[in-house]
């Protein structure tokens, strides 16, 4: 039976693996497909984000648990889209999942997007910018009250900055 450490312990194993590059890379997915606001071309983009970045936005990557600063972020202020900078995620509902990635249980209103994903043999909500696509992460349905959701996002696609009172 999965539960929730094994799924973790999994896709830690797995992150590992292949950024040692002991598994082989499937074709990248290309980012959700449609009419953005914000749209770049494939080279516009490599120039704006770093290598990492542009594998979360653009190829639905994920980076390796517990590698993000953002994770031990808890100033008061605002996580941006590293593609576009739209405002998805305020720190008052950021919380610590212990999961390796930076948690929220509600994004910003008319902030992200949602679709399913079915990668890796699993049905998952995958998480994106409602602005420019990018790929941020996805939602679990066991996080805290009020909303009981989970947004586990990659903290290198997301920028903090603090709020100023």
């Amino acid at each position: 039976m999965i539960n929730r450490r094994r799924f973790i312990l999994a896709g830690s194993g797995l992150s590992a693996a292949l950024a040692l590059g002991l598994l082989p890379r499937r074709a990248a997915r290309a980012a959700v497909s449609g009419q953005f606001e914000v749209n770049y071309t494939d080279q516009q983009w490599h120039q704006r984000l770093t290598d990492a970045q542009y594998h979360i936005l653009r190829e639905q990557g994920t980076e390796a648990p517990y590698t993000s600063p953002l994770n031990d972020e808890h100033r008061d202020g605002l996580f941006s889209c590293a593609g576009c900078q739209l405002p998805l995620f305020s720190s008052r509902t950021k919380f610590n999942s212990h999961t390796g990635w930076p948690s929220f249980y509600q994004p910003l209103e008319q902030a992200v997007a949602q679709r399913q994903d079915s990668s890796f043999g699993m049905v998952r909500d995958e998480v994106h910018c409602r602005r420019c696509g990018g790929h941020l992460g996805h939602v679990f349905d066991d996080g805290p009250q009020p909303t009981g959701l989970r947004y586990c996002m990659n903290g290198l696609a997301l920028q903090f900055a603090v709020q100023k009172a």
